[in-house]
């Protein structure tokens, strides 16, 4: 999709929806396991969020749709570092939504890591 500046402020401001809600959740979650699902599954929205502002600014268009891999390879012209957090996180996606096992903490701490170098990429 082509970049435009009411899309690009659109998907910075889901960016930052999703992370601040992942952020405020994993407070609370007490390392219980609980929550580790939800909070990996907001990281990812932001993550994605941030890639497509990345394209946008970078390469003046973001990929829109479910294949994973066009996502990764366009944004992987635009900075290769990016690409591979957006992998990280694209690789627990399935795994946090959909999975009948929880997160493990290590992943939840690579999802979060992801999630926050994406976000300071977008600038």
């Amino acid at each position: 999709m082509q970049r435009t500046p009411a899309i690009e402020q659109g998907r910075r401001r889901k960016a930052d929806q999703f992370a601040e809600a992942a952020d405020i959740v994993e407070q609370f979650d007490d390392n219980d396991a609980e929550l580790v699902d939800a909070i990996v599954t907001l990281c990812v929205h932001a993550g994605i969020a941030a890639s497509d502002v990345i394209g946008m600014k970078r390469l003046g268009t973001h990929v829109q749709g479910d294949n994973h891999t066009d996502a990764i390879a366009h944004l992987k012209k635009a900075d290769a570092s990016a690409a591979k957090h957006l992998s990280a996180l694209l690789q627990l996606k399935t795994k946090a939504g959909y999975g009948f096992d929880s997160i493990s903490r290590a992943d939840l701490t690579r999802a979060i890591r992801a999630m926050h170098k994406l976000r300071a990429s977008r600038h």
